[in-house]
């Protein structure tokens, strides 16, 4: 097994994963935001893409992050003639963030992470018990 390519790809995985839950978390953060005036539109939820290539120095296939795009659903509304962004009918546009789905979203982020890091910490005992043969 070559040690160096498989902590590429642990460490392809780790940069990816912490970039999707860096979005993630911006989406759970705008979850309740509304726009600032009336018919203006709110905060949009950011969908993470990955794209995959091959590191020329290791033959390692190597995953990254790729555009985040938004998410063409609707916008929630919420009666609420009060705000100061609600439109004539007094519906406020909330965005389009479902926060159960941020979280499950951001578990699995979490484990492929988690799964990632096990890789690179798994890889380094191996490495340190092969030193130790060779002793």
């Amino acid at each position: 097994m070559d040690f160096l390519k498989s902590l590429s790809i642990a460490a392809s995985g780790l940069k990816a994963q912490s970039g999707r839950m860096r979005i993630i978390a911006e989406n759970i953060a705008n979850a309740d935001s509304v726009a600032t005036t009336p018919n203006g539109e709110p905060y949009r939820r950011k969908i993470p893409t990955f794209t995959q290539h091959i590191d020329r120095e290791t033959g390692a296939s190597l995953v990254e992050a790729g555009r985040v795009r938004r998410d063409p659903t609707a916008f929630r509304t919420k009666f609420d003639p009060g705000n100061p962004a609600a439109d004539a009918k007094g519906e406020v546009r909330l965005p389009n963030v479902n926060s159960l789905i941020e979280n499950m979203d951001m578990r699995e982020a979490q484990r492929s992470y988690e799964a990632n890091l096990n890789m690179v910490t798994t890889t380094r005992r191996m490495i340190s018990r092969t030193l130790e043969i060779l002793k």
